[in-house]
């Protein structure tokens, strides 16, 4: 595939971009995406201007190291990368806005592959949901399936048939 701005070169950069859920693609050969200011570890430096937005307010107050790798958070800002595990900890009320601003969401949810269907999927409905249930059935009489779900309901709980 060429790149889509010079069209001479082969394109080794692929770059989207979604802006008021709008979403661009473009394929850059290596010259062009370093002229567009992608280079080889722009991850680190888009996340590193993320934290400089609020690095500068950080560098005139009392600076928390964490206690593991000394990192602070402005040395955070600067790379764009977190030392270690526990500055997830020490600084998690400084990184939260930024977590959820690069990944969405502050829950690893993790994948269940499409592919693996004798998997073990996540039990997703909880005690309340299965309770919604149960009064739902019972309402419309389904007293089978309400029994059903009255003993899920007691597994969950852990209390067994009495």
């Amino acid at each position: 595939m060429l790149c889509e701005k010079c069209g001479k070169n082969h394109a080794t950069t692929h770059i989207k971009t979604v802006v008021n859920g709008v979403v661009k693609e473009y394929n850059l050969c290596a010259y062009c995406a370093a002229k567009e200011g992608y280079s080889s570890n722009s991850l680190a430096g888009m996340l590193a201007s993320m934290f400089g937005e609020i690095s500068g307010s950080e560098l005139l107050g009392h600076q928390t190291k964490c206690s593991v790798c000394g990192s602070t958070f402005s040395d955070i800002a600067k790379t764009g990368k977190v030392g270690c595990s526990e500055c997830y900890t020490t600084f998690y009320d400084e990184l939260l806005p930024y977590l959820k601003r690069v990944h969405g969401s502050t829950k690893h949810v993790g994948k269940v592959p499409n592919s693996a269907p004798l998997m073990v999927k996540p039990q997703t409905k909880t005690v309340e949901d299965l309770r919604n249930e149960l009064t739902r059935l019972v309402a419309e009489e389904n007293y089978e399936q309400a029994a059903v779900i009255r003993d899920k309901i007691r597994q969950m709980e852990g209390k067994g048939n009495e």
